[in-house]
């Protein structure tokens, strides 16, 4: 059977066009998080990424720019992803609580088995480390997080489930700061029990902010 394109091709053209670009900047960011994760963060140069993703140096230096370009890409592709895994567990609907619990478990599970959480502490120690601007895109990163955060928490309150006295701005800092520090701790030590640590923050965390705490 013969088909015969209709007359909106040259828009289903421009769409596939427009599909291709995305497609060839995820599969960038990707290979940017392997190699970074396998090899360090001097590995990743525009040259190497754009042969770990079956493109040429060009266009990973058209796509991004610069490697503050990259690290932003990086950065937005992680937070789209974390944010569909939350939205495929359904975390909007959980109680706050539950919801933190999710998060904390998918956060310290992402560093374990993925690496995209490895390769994003690594690119954010070499950040600070070296005191480059890039440090401010990790900043507006980590700012987003504590007003997710935030927010959930207040729910929480509202809700009866968490303590009206918690400061759900200190909490939410406090919250995210012990991730980091954990996932530093792992890059430093790849043998440290993430699992156990894991148990042990959601049952301390319980423990401090749900208005009436379960028995150990």
């Amino acid at each position: 059977m013969i088909l015969i394109m209709p007359p909106t091709a040259p828009n289903s053209i421009r769409r596939s066009q427009a599909e291709r670009s995305d497609e060839s900047e995820r599969l960038l960011v990707e290979a940017t998080l392997s190699l970074v994760a396998e090899r360090g963060v001097s590995a990743a140069t525009f040259e190497e990424i754009g042969r770990e993703a079956g493109y040429s140096r060009g266009l990973a230096a058209q796509k991004f720019g610069s490697k503050q370009g990259l690290i932003e890409a990086v950065i937005v592709y992680l937070h789209r992803r974390r944010e569909a895994i939350m939205e495929a567990a359904h975390v909007a609907e959980m109680p706050a609580l539950d919801a933190l619990d999710n998060y904390i478990e998918s956060h310290l599970v992402d560093m374990n088995h993925r690496h995209g959480g490895r390769a994003y502490f690594m690119l954010l120690a070499a950040a600070v480390a070296d005191a480059t601007s890039m440090r401010e895109a990790f900043a507006a990163s980590h700012e987003r997080v504590r007003v997710w955060l935030k927010a959930l928490l207040q729910r929480g309150q509202a809700d009866g489930d968490i303590r009206p006295d918690i400061d759900p701005d200190s909490a939410a800092l406090m919250i995210g700061s012990l991730l980091v520090g954990v996932s530093i701790q792992w890059l430093i030590d790849p043998t440290t029990d993430v699992d156990q640590i894991r148990t042990t923050s959601i049952a301390a965390l319980r423990r401090s902010l749900a208005t009436h705490p379960a028995s150990p």
